[in-house]
């Protein structure tokens, strides 16, 4: 997932190069890409955090853009991402083209949009490649009982059409492993076939936190279903803005 974030320092970031060791394709649009980050035995993040990748274009000036770490913190000094291919987008094209084995250069990590502590119940909410932060912690979260026990955690994840589920295989897995996490794919336009929520994730995100002020909600995805979220969070539900932690990514 690609964020608009804006460089507000001229200092000097240290960078980093790592090696794309596997490309997969998700749906024709969507990649994802794993990295080994080259010369570190471990590269720390925040689940939900981003790293900034750096390119040179052919005009001679660097593209530098923000993309969501869609994995949890590893023992190998790796970190995926998630990400659309761009109508005249020169760097996310240039990255779904990758081949594996090439290098990229990047800086990071950086970013806000991670678990806030003390833990509380939480519903995540994601749309398109907005699930990248999310699979992140929701994969952290699952990893270790310790870090989930006594907590109950939804993900309502919206997208249009039934191919553009990412991750529905692992987040099945982890719903079938742990009972305190309930995964709910909700389609925009489905066929006839589809047995799952339709319509939008708000419709679905009212539902769930009925009645519940005690929560946590983090959001990720383009800001109409952001916006939408949060007005429906705070302004029908009154839920207070802290509760409510979201990132953007249009």
């Amino acid at each position: 997932m690609e964020t608009q974030v804006q460089e507000r320092t001229t200092v000097e970031r240290q960078m980093f190069t790592a090696r794309l060791s596997r490309s997969v394709l998700l749906s024709p649009q969507t990649k994802h890409l794993e990295f080994t980050v080259e010369g570190l035995e471990e590269f720390y993040f925040v689940p939900g955090q981003f790293v900034s990748i750096k390119q040179p274009r052919p005009d001679g000036k660097t593209h530098t853009r923000a993309y969501s770490i869609a994995s949890p913190p590893r023992l190998n000094a790796s970190f995926d991402l998630c990400l659309n291919r761009v109508e005249e987008g020169f760097l996310s094209n240039w990255l779904c083209d990758l081949p594996e084995g090439a290098t990229v250069q990047f800086h990071g990590p950086h970013g806000l949009f991670t678990l806030r502590e003390p833990r509380k119940d939480a519903i995540f909410i994601a749309t398109g490649t907005g699930i990248a932060p999310i699979r992140g912690m929701v994969h952290w979260l699952f990893e270790k009982p310790e870090r989930n026990r006594g907590h109950e955690y939804w993900l309502v994840f919206g997208t249009r059409y039934e191919h553009s589920l990412y991750y529905r295989d692992e987040f099945e897995r982890i719903a079938r492993d742990n009972p305190n996490f309930h995964y709910v794919p909700t389609l925009s336009r489905c066929g006839e076939l589809w047995t799952g929520c339709r319509g939008y994730v708000q419709d679905h995100v009212r539902e769930i936190v009925a009645g519940r002020s005690d929560m946590q909600a983090y959001i990720c995805g383009l800001h109409q279903m952001v916006d939408a979220n949060r007005k429906l969070l705070k302004e029908e539900l009154g839920w207070d803005r802290k509760q409510i932690v979201f990132e953007r990514y249009d």
